[in-house]
């Protein structure tokens, strides 16, 4: 097999030679060459130059020979696109808008992705044309809730206490903000299909800091809506939500194709819960990947036996951290063929 229709099998729960690998964040500044690149422009420049951006999301499939590719974003380029002032300091992202009342919500655009945003879909071409079928290409985008806590926060924030606190204190703006978030959102995801993306990924981060019955109010629904818009496209589906362990049968209620999973749960544990119509992604912890390279494939191979043969695409639980070694980063990509030859 290639290393598309190896992805996309595991995408479908088919068998395959071995096990798909590629790492979230592995466009980044963990890679010599990327760094390279940001010496001479700023961050969003980066995201809004399509030969840029493309550069950069090549160059770990360059260097490593991961079977998927993600394009090089970032999760709040549709925010801005929404009218949402968006900067980024080294401290990360910074949002000016200001979400207080209904009036709020209905000021914020739902623009034309391929209008408001043509260099997203202009990478994903130059992608395509460049992979020719060297990896999986993947798009992808933030959920509505993780996005509606940027814009409410301002930034990242460890405990949400803003974006929670306008939640529960009203409700009603908070759904429609979200709806307003979803109907955009799904219409990015979509474009991004048809310009050559093979398969999107929703980023909900944020989510899992939601107890369950809140992340089934306020997120899953739009989640659901954004996922049966990708599968519309044609292309599969992928869910992450960091700290999912409380949510997962939520998470398989939004018809997404593949789980993708964080480390706080095992693999064997969550395939028993959601059962054997999902694939599931992940889940090594990305810590491990900065201790050595034989510990970083063992953490490998003990995924890759807890998941088992079929329906699995080997990744990190988050993204790969800045300071990874990269002997590590290429232990981790190796171990599905390592496992095979063993």
């Amino acid at each position: 097999m290639n290393s598309v229709e190896r992805f996309l099998a595991a995408c479908a729960r088919s068998p395959v030679d071995r096990t798909p690998v590629w790492m979230m964040r592995q466009a980044g500044r963990y890679l010599p060459e990327y760094r390279a690149v940001r010496e001479r422009v700023d961050f969003l420049t980066l995201c809004k130059t399509p030969q840029l951006a493309a550069q950069v999301s090549l160059q770990p499939i360059d260097r490593f020979g991961m079977d998927a590719c993600i394009m090089f974003s970032d999760i709040l380029i549709p925010v801005e696109a929404m009218g949402v002032p968006l900067a980024f300091t080294d401290a990360g992202p910074s949002l000016e808008g200001h979400i207080a009342s209904q009036a709020d919500v209905d000021a914020l655009r739902i623009p034309d992705p391929r209008e408001a945003m043509p260099f997203v879909m202009e990478t994903l071409g130059l992608c395509a044309r460049a992979l020719a079928g060297r990896a999986a290409l993947i798009g992808f985008t933030g959920a509505p809730f993780t996005l509606a806590t940027y814009i409410i926060e301002g930034r990242g924030s460890k405990n949400l206490a803003a974006a929670k606190s306008f939640m529960y204190s009203q409700p009603r703006v908070f759904h429609a903000l979200l709806d307003k978030l979803a109907a955009v959102i799904a219409e990015f995801a979509a474009a991004q299909a048809a310009a050559g993306a093979q398969a999107v990924q929703v980023f909900d981060t944020w989510a899992g800091e939601l107890d369950p019955a809140s992340f089934d109010e306020f997120a899953r629904p739009y989640q659901s809506k954004v996922i049966e818009r990708i599968r519309r496209s044609g292309v599969p589906a992928i869910l992450y939500v960091n700290g999912c362990a409380g949510v997962l049968e939520l998470m398989a209620a939004t018809g997404a194709d593949v789980l993708s999973v964080d480390w706080r749960i095992s693999l064997s544990d969550a395939r028993a819960r959601v059962g054997p119509e999902f694939a599931l992604q992940g889940n090594v912890d990305p810590t491990v990947l900065l201790s050595t390279p034989a510990r970083t494939a063992e953490a490998a191979f003990a995924a890759l036996e807890s998941a088992g043969p079929t329906g699995h695409i080997l990744n990190l639980g988050h993204g790969i951290l800045p300071q990874t070694p990269l002997e590590c980063a290429a232990a981790f990509v190796g171990a599905p063929k390592a496992a095979v030859s063993a």
